[in-house]
């Protein structure tokens, strides 16, 4: 895969990305039962509106909704790292334990002993920010920066 076919389709890329995950914590809340954590909640603050952003900005063929699509995927990214640092390094669910509902440090899936919830969340803000760069990188280049 070249970088200009990835740059080509980035935006719609991050906007399946997007939806796939939104229907994925719907489908574990709603089909499997599973009630999110209190970060689970906040990682879905950030997610749900980029299924929305990004779908419209795919619409539109609108490139310059990257500057509102990349701080929403970081900032998710990082509450997603540190909800799965929570699950996986014992001294981190000490510093802010949930106090109310599910306890963050409960692991509902634990595929091949790494993949949880907040790692699939993670993956996703991840691939979504990738996505964005591409497309801050393509349109630099146009600009001729």
């Amino acid at each position: 895969m070249s970088r200009s076919f990835i740059q080509k389709y980035a935006l719609y890329a991050a906007w399946v990305v997007s939806v796939t995950a939104v229907l994925g914590s719907l489908y574990f809340s709603q089909i499997k039962g599973l009630v999110p954590c209190e970060l689970c909640w906040i990682q879905r603050i950030f997610m749900y509106p980029l299924a929305i952003i990004l779908g419209i900005a795919a619409f539109y063929n609108d490139v310059h909704l990257k500057k509102y699509v990349l701080p929403l995927s970081l900032i998710g990214g990082a509450v997603s790292f540190y909800h799965y640092l929570v699950q996986k390094v014992p001294g981190f669910a000490a510093v802010k334990p949930c106090v109310q509902g599910v306890p963050c440090n409960v692991q509902y899936i634990n595929w091949f002993g790494f993949v949880t919830i907040p790692f699939l969340a993670l993956t996703a803000f991840t691939l979504i920010s990738i996505f964005m760069i591409f497309l801050f990188l393509k349109t630099g280049k146009e600009k001729g920066e």
